[in-house]
């Protein structure tokens, strides 16, 4: 995967599934990554072919669970991103699905209290010998690439010195999100020390981190000299931020998503969660179609 100069959607739970994907793709997105998937979940599925959709599904055995799917359109650009703590684990959950996606990606920034209880996510920042050993043996034994995504930690040099611990390790990217453990999205993303990261590595750097309107992309690359950007927020709630020809009205971005979630066969609990998120963004949740929304079971409701 080549990553200079591309346009790439962030992992968003809930959010990332394959029919956001292939909207954000069709509005221009370069590389998606899925939503993280926590290794525990992954290495209880088995590998289904959906004939019917044309996708390969991970089915939790013994129900009709979908964890993952993908189909292979975006083969070349999807990035299974995963949450671990442990490095056999791991690539047990990557045998499983890394013939499917063009990236296996460790997600090491995830603040959330699940995560970092799990010893997964943010809290792996803090054990380099972990991320090493997790990194070191998914790169010895897939043939597709391995990266991760990392958060600041409390100092610039701290973190400096972090990527460029995995960056010895022979990842080909790693993805920075310019915020600290205790930030949240309302606190700025810090350009400048994404910025330290880029200077001191030769390996692509994906900035992450306030990301709102298309131009953005040349203004954090500019401040930050980064190989490629990643946005999260900006795309859940407009999904053709991606596109140089401007932004489509929310709403339509909001239809055309309900379609692709009827087309792939979206889980309706992520389709729901997604669309109250535009609402939310762009007007009310408590108006009738808000209101609507929230008693609505099936795709069909939603539509």
């Amino acid at each position: 995967m080549d990553y200079q100069n591309k346009l790439v959607l962030a992992p968003m739970v809930r959010v990332g599934t394959l029919s956001f994907r292939m909207l954000a793709a069709e509005y221009g997105a370069d590389i998606t990554y899925g939503e993280e998937i926590i290794d525990h979940k992954l290495v209880k599925c088995e590998r289904r072919l959906n004939v019917a959709s044309g996708t390969s599904e991970f089915v939790e055995k013994g129900t009709d669970n979908v964890v993952f799917s993908t189909c292979d359109e975006e083969k070349s650009r999807v990035v299974f991103q995963m949450g671990t703590s442990d490095a056999v684990r791991a690539l047990k959950a990557s045998e499983i699905v890394c013939n499917d996606v063009a990236t296996i990606d460790i997600n090491m920034g995830c603040p959330k209290a699940f995560s970092i209880q799990g010893g997964m996510g943010a809290a792996l920042l803090s054990k380099p010998e972990l991320i090493h050993d997790i990194l070191a043996t998914l790169k010895r034994n897939l043939d597709v690439p391995v990266t991760c995504k990392i958060r600041l930690l409390k100092s610039p040099a701290d973190t400096v010195e972090l990527a460029r611990r995995i960056e010895k390790l022979g990842v080909p990217a790693l993805a920075v999100h310019g915020r600290k453990i205790a930030d949240r999205p309302r606190d700025p993303a810090k350009w400048d020390e994404i910025a330290d990261v880029v200077a001191a590595l030769s390996i692509p750097v994906i900035a992450n981190g306030d990301v709102l309107e298309y131009d953005d992309f040349s203004r954090i690359k500019t401040a930050t000299g980064a190989a490629s950007v990643m946005v999260a927020r900006g795309a859940m709630w407009n999904a053709s931020i991606f596109s140089p020809k401007g932004k489509s009205h929310w709403e339509d971005v909001k239809k055309k998503y309900l379609r692709k979630s009827i087309l792939w066969n979206n889980d309706v609990k992520s389709t729901k969660y997604t669309i109250k998120e535009m609402i939310a963004h762009h007007s009310c949740l408590e108006l009738p179609e808000g209101k609507s929304i929230n008693k609505a079971d099936t795709l069909e409701d939603l539509a």
